[in-house]
């Protein structure tokens, strides 16, 4: 055993997996935190992170560095995506991580970002069920889509990436562009929604759509939606993680949350209150996202019915990629 740390900085949450990682890749969890600290507020617009910013998330490293410590973490990485790839003065944020933490700040690119979540993500997938009359299991294509701030990940593969694209939409950059009125206006709301179809134009010629047999959504968006699909009582990530709704009731959740005043959603008991203003216009990309995978399905004869939730996503990617590998050295980061 391996007691590991893994820290993702996004554009809304920063998180945190302590976990016990085995010779054979499998993880326990010690300790899984998320703060949301939206170090991102403000860098669609200006460009750098503002102070305010950098002090609300600094101060969760500082509880982070505190956790690793009392919990023995032995090798620790701290990855950051969109909000600090974009960020002129990211290294004023860059360089206090490292003082207060102790090791580099990985700023990866999306496409490294998508075959993390992509690695974590399928550690929550049940074992696909052999076919009845060859005594084999199917091949399915997953695409993984993780859904964050500032960036959206499109992912797909069989056991391993096989295609990858980041698009810069997010909830927290979108609500921020767009998003004015309570609850949004319609005309917000189709903002959003071009926005999104534009980047699926773009992605759709490295990530063909039309390969995906299977969809699989990570990170607080999507599963926050879960959340409402299920009509829960509390946020519970036992009963979210690898959850399979029909997709026709995802999208009515989506619709929902985006119809809702600022007020409905705060009264929702699953909503964390750091996304109470950023839900609705995920809720718009998550719709949009699927409507367009559903269409180039249908259009390949293998018609979308499904989608699956994982509470597993880059985090748990991170945590693996600190595994040994046979000759005892660390693993390589994908």
């Amino acid at each position: 055993m391996t007691r590991v740390a893994a820290i993702d900085c996004g554009t809304n949450s920063i998180r945190l997996l302590i976990a016990d990682l085995d010779g054979h890749g499998g993880l326990t969890d010690v300790v899984r935190t998320l703060e949301v600290v939206r170090l991102g507020e403000g860098v669609d617009r200006t460009g750098q992170f503002s102070q305010g910013a950098l002090d609300r998330t600094l101060a969760a490293v500082r509880r982070y560095a505190d956790l690793c410590r009392e919990h023995g973490a032995e090798r620790i990485r701290f990855v950051a995506t969109s909000a600090t790839r974009d960020a002129a003065n990211r290294a004023e944020f860059t360089d206090a991580v490292v003082a207060i933490l102790g090791v580099p700040v990985e700023v990866i690119p999306g496409t490294e970002e998508a075959a993390l979540s992509f690695r974590g993500a399928l550690t929550a997938l049940p074992a696909a069920e052999p076919d009845a009359t060859t005594n084999t299991a199917p091949a399915p294509q997953h695409l993984v889509v993780d859904l964050g701030g500032g960036s959206t990940e499109l992912v797909i593969g069989g056991k391993i990436p096989e295609a990858a694209y980041s698009m810069d939409v997010g909830c927290v950059r979108l609500a921020e562009r767009n998003i004015t009125s309570d609850p949004p206006s319609g005309s917000e709301l189709s903002a959003i929604c071009s926005d999104v179809n534009a980047a699926l134009d773009i992605a759709s010629a490295t990530v063909d759509l039309s390969q995906a047999t299977e969809v699989i959504g990570v990170a607080g968006t999507v599963t926050t939606i879960t959340a409402h699909a299920l009509d829960l009582t509390s946020y519970d990530p036992v009963a979210i993680s690898g959850s399979r709704l029909p997709l026709a009731d995802v999208l009515r959740s989506c619709e929902a949350l985006t119809l809702m005043s600022r007020a409905e959603r705060e009264a929702l008991p699953y909503m964390h209150p750091g996304r109470v203003d950023v839900i609705a216009s995920g809720a718009i990309i998550w719709a949009t996202v699927l409507q367009r995978v559903a269409d180039a399905a249908a259009a390949a004869g293998h018609p979308l019915e499904w989608v699956t939730t994982s509470e597993h996503d880059i985090l748990d990617g991170v945590a693996l990629s600190l595994g040994n590998s046979a000759d005892g050295s660390p693993v390589s980061p994908v």
